[in-house]
């Protein structure tokens, strides 16, 4: 066996990975940027709309406006 000592390093349980939304989340939360989630989610949904602009459910979406 190994009787290398153990380190605090090597104690460390590795960390769930986040993903990009946790990530973002952090990112928002720790430098206090809430006004960026506005723009963010405006952007989102402005993108959803040219994508589906260009399917078969154009006709659908130009009823809504």
């Amino acid at each position: 066996m190994s009787d290398k000592p153990k380190t605090k390093f090597t104690d460390v349980k590795p960390a769930r990975e986040k993903g990009v939304l946790g990530e973002f989340w952090g990112l928002l939360m720790s430098n206090k940027k809430y006004w960026m989630l506005p723009i963010i989610l405006l952007l989102l949904v402005f993108g959803v709309l040219v994508i589906l602009s260009g399917s078969s459910a154009a006709p659908f979406i130009y009823t809504l406006f």
